[in-house]
């Protein structure tokens, strides 16, 4: 999980991509084209001889490159020398200068996220030879954030809202799914746009300095920096900003930012066998950069291997942005989910992965178009690397695989894609975690789906929309659980128990013409102050009555829950229909029955269908409740 930093701005940990000085020569202009950014340039080929220029960004995913490379440049006995590769990492974290290299031939690679290479798409995909082929997935980010104000509880209160992010930055692809996940449009907010992800520039500064900006996308330090940690509330002291807190986080949408590696397409074709050995000798240091982290953070003692690496990453990164050993540059990999050999096979070849390489390429390409940073859809394309064996007509091997080879490169065992069950039942959440305040605090975003009186049946004809936008965002927010609830009208409860309590003489009834008004023991009674009426009805004082409102209010609890229940069985059978793969033990159906009405005393049926409801509410969770796991499958 996030690493908790003692001060703010210790180091620029974007997720994947850090472009503060992207825009410094353009003027800040909300969506410009990606094209008139780079202004006229010529595609050429790519360089031959020599060493290869790859970019690295200041993220924790491209420490397993400095530890696959040894340094800068290819060192004799690092894991890319032993497979014949030289290499020069060379600074991209200027996004336009890494695109502007590429297009020319000076490297075949691009080092981005899949949301900033959508951003780039019209350009790169111009041209047959440019078009990127994605060749790896290092991580997803677990270290972005949405801080907002006091007043806005979820994602769905932005709607009509300011809010501060950088301008063609990694937080653009954070605040498209965070909107589309309320089902919001870039419309339905203004988006303040700063030059920079952090400092001065940033987000985190207009937000503090401008009170009607409601809320920014920032990185770890500058979340700490403005609310004092992922689950505090800022004080206003220290220089936090009272009523900041974190409404939205990587740690919870664990695949909305995916970093990539991405070469030419020209170059792939020429160079394929030299691509596999350089996605080998990045998963090798991976798996033993996981490792090392884990020792590090299990025992809190520093091994002289751990220490070597991460000294050479504050080497590279710099001491002003990564000032201690133990806490930043440690931090720095806490914010970084790598995802490994089993990784690679879920992002480019698990069918059923919506948060796989279709699924965030078509949600990169969405991003450019419909906020103008392309006119057009130009997609990437995925590597080609096979999983099987490929056989004669006799049924003999005659090629091994590619990811056999590569695992056999990198000394790592090659398993079956799987689905696992994320969520360990046996640290399972309190039922309190889904109602009430606690529900209400722990909520990210949410939407409805509605049904008629007595209505059982939930099919996919009507509801598929629903069931596909669950799905979605429950890959999405993989850290995250999704209730189902179900909604029950209060009015046969209510009136179940005015008849009760006037026929026992507690109750008593004044007015005509249904203008009632009504008292018990001699004090006004609200029915529509919910929560008191449920507590009055559990306390059995209309107990044994004819009727008796306990009961009505028990039946709309099993009816609620038994409808959240048939939810989820077609939600299911949905997801086996679709081919989309669903973690059950993320999904949790409950019922609530009449405890949350839309409206409590509802004067017709109309009023009444609209608390006849099922809701869907992505939740965050105590991080106990997940099966632990170095590798993010």
């Amino acid at each position: 999980m996030t690493q908790r930093y003692s001060r703010t701005g210790l180091f620029f940990a974007c997720s994947g991509l850090l472009l503060a000085h992207l825009f410094l020569s353009a003027p800040l202009r909300a969506q410009e084209r990606f094209a008139d950014l780079l202004g006229p340039i010529k595609t050429g080929p790519v360089v031959k001889g020599g060493p290869i220029d790859v970019p690295y960004i200041l993220w924790g995913g491209d420490v397993a490159t400095f530890l696959a490379n040894g340094d800068l440049k290819t060192q004799p006995d690092s894991m890319f020398r032993q497979s014949g590769l030289d290499i020069n990492l060379v600074n991209g974290d200027d996004f336009v200068g890494q695109v502007r290299n590429y297009v020319q031939g000076k490297s075949p690679f691009l080092r981005g996220t899949m949301h900033m290479l959508g951003l780039a798409s019209e350009v790169l995909g111009e041209d047959a030879r440019t078009k990127p082929v994605i060749i790896m997935q290092l991580s997803w980010s677990a270290g972005d954030h949405v801080v907002a104000r006091k007043a806005i509880r979820k994602l769905n209160d932005l709607k009509g809202k300011k809010i501060a992010c950088q301008q063609g930055g990694p937080h653009v692809g954070l605040l498209y799914d965070s909107l589309g996940a309320a089902g919001l449009l870039k419309s339905d907010v203004t988006i303040v746009w700063t030059k920079d992800i952090t400092g001065p520039d940033g987000p985190a500064e207009a937000f503090r300095k401008d009170p009607t900006i409601d809320a920014c996308c920032v990185i770890t330090p500058d979340m700490m920096g403005l609310s004092s940690g992922l689950a505090e509330e800022g004080t206003g002291a220290e220089g936090t900003v009272a009523g900041a807190h974190v409404i939205n986080s990587t740690a919870q949408m664990s695949r909305s930012i995916a970093d990539v590696y991405a070469v030419r397409r020209d170059w792939y074709d020429a160079n394929r066998e030299w691509v596999k050995k350089f996605v080998a000798g990045q998963l090798k240091a991976t798996e033993k950069l996981v490792v090392l982290r884990r020792n590090f953070s299990e025992t809190k003692k520093l091994s002289k291997e751990y220490e070597q690496i991460l000294s050479l990453s504050q080497r590279i990164f710099g001491k002003e942005t990564i000032p201690t050993l133990e806490e930043d540059a440690h931090g720095l990999l806490l914010d970084c989910s790598f995802v490994g050999l089993n990784g690679q096979l879920a992002f480019f070849l698990d069918k059923g992965n919506l948060s796989g390489f279709k699924g965030k390429m078509g949600e990169a390409l969405d991003l450019a178009t419909a906020w103008g940073y392309a006119k057009g859809r130009y997609g990437f394309d995925p590597n080609n690397f096979t999983l099987e064996d490929t056989k004669d007509a006799g049924g003999k091997v005659t090629k091994q695989s590619d990811y056999s080879s590569i695992a056999s490169m990198a000394g790592i065992e090659l398993t079956a894609i799987k689905t696992t069950e994320k969520f360990d039942k046996s640290k399972a959440e309190s039922t309190d975690q889904f109602f009430g305040e606690n529900l209400d605090t722990n909520t990210i975003v949410s939407f409805t789906i509605s049904f008629e009186p007595d209505q059982k049946d939930f099919s996919a004809d009507r509801y598929g929309s629903d069931f596909a936008r669950a799905l979605k965002e429950a890959s999405k927010f993989g850290n995250a659980r999704v209730i189902i609830r179900g909604h029950s009208d209060p009015t046969k409860t209510l009136l179940d128990l005015i008849k009760s309590g006037i026929s026992k003489g507690i109750i008593q009834q004044n007015g005509v013409n249904g203008n009632f008004k009504y008292f018990m023991n001699g004090k006004p009674l609200d029915l529509t102050r919910t929560k008191e009426i449920v507590a009055l009805i559990k306390l059995g004082t209309f107990g044994g009555g004819n009727p008796d409102p306990a009961v009505t209010m028990q039946a709309a609890m099993n009816l609620s829950k038994s409808r959240a229940d048939n939810v989820f069985a077609e939600l299911q059978n949905y997801a086996k229909k679709e081919g989309v793969n669903i973690d059950l033990s993320q999904i949790v159906p409950v019922g609530a029955g009449v405890m949350e009405p839309v409206i409590p005393k509802p004067k017709n049926i109309d009023e009444a269908k609209e608390n006849m409801r099922v809701e869907f509410r992505i939740v965050k969770v105590n991080p106990e409740s997940l099966a632990p796991s170095d590798f993010n499958f």
